[in-house]
């Protein structure tokens, strides 16, 4: 019953930005579109707010992904986490 809550708590972590996404595609679209109307100009504050919702959706999903492909090995090479190096230890001085 527990693994099954958390998937349901998990599915609705990534509905909510992809919802977000959507919606913020969608007013951008509309914002642009809406110039070629009769007494229509460019609205801009309407557009920003969309790019913000679509951009900030895409990059939580992304980041979610690229999270979870990390945890388990599945990227490349160069994203894996970096592990430290061992300092080297300081020789005692000799007399």
């Amino acid at each position: 019953m527990r693994l099954l809550i958390s998937r349901m708590i998990a599915a609705l972590l990534l509905a909510v930005p992809g919802i977000a996404a959507t919606y913020g595609f969608i007013t951008m679209k509309d914002a642009f579109l809406s110039q070629w109307q009769p007494d229509q100009s460019f609205q801009w504050l309407r557009f920003l707010l969309g790019f913000v919702l679509f951009f900030g959706g895409v990059a939580f999903i992304a980041g979610w992904i690229f999270y979870r492909d990390r945890k388990r090995n599945y990227v490349a090479p160069r994203f894996k986490e970096k592990k430290a190096r061992p300092r080297p230890r300081p020789t005692p001085p000799t007399e």
